[in-house]
């Protein structure tokens, strides 16, 4: 696990990042309000085939979930926000896989402990967010799979097995794929052939 933070100094990231979401909601696009390593960050979320591709993901595990979570309320869905205060941490993956119930229950954040798994597609203007950050974030709180869809490269990144490593917590098991390739991911197959790469 990483290093609990401050109490104290998180509180402080949190009460600013609650006054930043009513400013954010009124520029133009999407943006979105996270707590990482660097403190609080306000980025744009890219839009169009960014969102093709998280819809897709999200549409193709909801469709296996009969098979592999059957007589569940387990779904995929965009725009939860996961909070760890425990390691300072506050994100808003593209996807997650979570049971519904836990989206009923009252408070403005899932807790990463209900997670099955998370999924982020890769931005244009801030990779190392998806790639360094969130890669060492997600483990940190425990969650068991991230994947991770590079429509700049066309490649497809599957995490899994989060355990503790030399610079903190790490996946243990990271397979590259490329964009048309069928990516195991868990129990579920995500078939990326409808993926569109931002240049193409």
């Amino acid at each position: 696990m990483s290093e609990p933070v401050d109490a104290k100094a998180y509180a402080r990231m949190r009460k600013i990042a609650d006054e930043l979401w009513p400013l954010a909601e009124e520029l133009e696009g999407a943006w979105a309000v996270e707590i990482g390593a660097a403190g609080v960050v306000v980025m744009m979320s890219p839009v169009k085939r960014h969102e093709g591709i998280a819809a897709r993901i999200v549409l193709q595990i909801n469709a296996q979930m009969p098979a592999t979570h059957p007589n569940t309320d387990v779904i995929a869905q965009s725009g939860a926000e996961i909070e760890d205060p425990a390691i300072g941490r506050m994100r808003r993956p593209d996807a997650v896989v979570v049971p519904l119930a836990v989206l009923d229950e009252p408070g403005a954040t899932v807790d990463p402990a209900e997670l099955l798994a998370v999924v982020e597609v890769v931005s244009k203007s801030n990779p190392d967010n998806d790639y360094v950050e969130k890669a060492a974030d997600y483990p940190a709180m425990g969650i068991p799979l991230y994947l991770l869809a590079d429509p700049r490269k066309g490649l497809v990144y599957t995490y899994a097995t989060p355990c503790p490593g030399s610079d903190g917590p790490r996946y243990a098991d990271v397979r590259e794929y490329h964009f048309g390739d069928a990516v195991p991911f868990g129990p579920w197959s995500i078939d990326t052939s409808g993926f569109k790469r931002y240049d193409d």
